[in-house]
């Protein structure tokens, strides 16, 4: 399934299903194309109305990923983290010295010639209610709920069958050593915090009130997240030339075209066979290429008609291709 439409995606977020993951490729602040401010200071403000509405339709099982220059970046972050966004990793495109191919006056700017983008990695947050109705981080919620159990701390490890203190980071408020337990340990740990536990306080770990959580609701609450064996998070791949470069005449048709290979690793590593992939800013439709090729359903817009029009052309014809 490709929803392709030639319409601003603030219109779409709250019709379009929920994402596994979002390909969030927009605006860099540089006046690259029409729509694009001619500076990074103006990119808060617009992404802001963005991330605020698309958040409204997303899931803790749903992965971000930003693209945009470093500045860009740096600015649009703090709109990510209002809106319930936390930060995982920062992933540089290094396009090589063939980017700049000797064109760049380093005396005159006084800075070293650019060959890199950014892709930042982000996932939703997810909150829990706590015994008190109120909403909580997964890390307090962990906390609280065992201690209303009433049995002692050190029985998390005797709950997952372990010797050593390794579940103790499941329970601390050291947020540096914090990580959301396995699916398979944190079930143990809801198993025998509902056996031991006092009678009187069941059912724990539960987020209806009425029945312990399980695994299927567990899982998604996680992101999903399977990394190629041998990547790091510094991406060196040559910036697109011929061939793939959708040109008029000589000139590229849009300037910051993404290689469609690391669109579809992006998409590999965080969702499944099956899964929603939002693409709100789509170019060329490279994202609905990648998701067509790997079977997942993408839901994608262009505000720009001109741009819309040649990429739908590229999106038929591979499809066309591929069937």
């Amino acid at each position: 399934m490709i929803s392709f439409l030639n319409e601003d995606s603030l219109n779409l977020y709250s019709k379009w299903p929920s994402p596994t993951a979002i390909i969030m490729d927009g605006p860099y602040g540089v006046g690259g194309f029409p729509g694009d401010p001619f500076s990074p200071s103006e990119l808060p403000r617009f992404y802001d109305n963005h991330i605020k509405n698309m958040t409204l339709n997303c899931t803790p099982r749903t992965t971000l990923w930003f693209w945009n220059t470093e500045i860009g970046w740096a600015l649009v972050h703090p709109v990510l983290e209002k809106y319930g966004w936390e930060y995982k990793c920062c992933c540089i495109w290094d396009k090589g010295k063939s980017h700049v191919a000797g064109n760049v006056n380093t005396k005159t700017l006084s800075k070293f010639p650019i060959v890199t983008e950014v892709c930042v990695q982000y996932v939703l947050k997810p909150t829990f209610k706590t015994a008190n109705n109120e909403s909580d981080t997964m890390m307090n919620w962990l906390i609280s709920e065992w201690k209303r159990t009433g049995l002692s701390f050190r029985l998390t490890n005797e709950a997952c069958g372990v010797k050593d203190a390794a579940t103790r980071k499941y329970f601390t408020k050291e947020k540096r050593l914090w990580y959301m337990p396995t699916t398979q340990n944190f079930m143990k740990i809801v198993q025998y915090a509902n056996e031991h536990g006092k009678s009187e306080g069941r059912p724990y770990f539960s987020l209806n009130g009425v029945s312990p959580v399980t695994e299927d609701e567990w899982n998604q609450l996680r992101p999903v997240f399977k990394c190629p064996f041998g990547w790091t998070n510094v991406w060196q791949q040559s910036q697109l030339m011929n061939g793939e470069r959708l040109k008029s005449g000589t000139k590229s048709v849009h300037l910051n075209q993404k290689p469609l290979s690391l669109i579809e690793m992006l998409i590999e590593v965080s969702s499944e066979s099956g899964d929603v992939v939002w693409d709100p800013f789509a170019g060329l439709a490279t994202t609905a290429i990648a998701c067509h090729r790997l079977k997942r359903d993408c839901y994608t817009a262009e505000v720009n008609k001109s741009i819309f029009d040649i990429a739908e052309k590229r999106l038929n014809e591979e499809m066309s291709r591929l069937r």
